[in-house]
């Protein structure tokens, strides 16, 4: 959908241009959809090709390991009492 809506709003932008008069209103809308949707595209890219993925299970893990160490630690304290 994203590839889809970055054609559409690039040929709309061409269009607002290509009329007269200029519509430079439809062409700001689009302009900013476009910028929006390249942005998604990259978010998207970077996640599931670029390696973002296993960055973030890495990050899941290693913080879930602190909490582990911190409960196992509360545990050998109350133990210990």
């Amino acid at each position: 959908m994203t590839g889809a809506l970055v054609i559409y709003s690039a040929t709309f932008m061409r269009y607002a241009l290509a009329v007269t008069p200029k519509n430079y209103l439809l062409f700001a809308c689009h302009f900013v959809n476009e910028g929006a949707q390249l942005t998604q595209g990259y978010r998207y890219l970077q996640y599931n090709n670029w390696g973002g993925k296993e960055k973030a299970l890495q990050n899941v893990t290693a913080a879930v390991k602190d909490e582990a160490h911190k409960v196992e630690a509360k545990v050998k304290e109350a133990i210990g009492k």
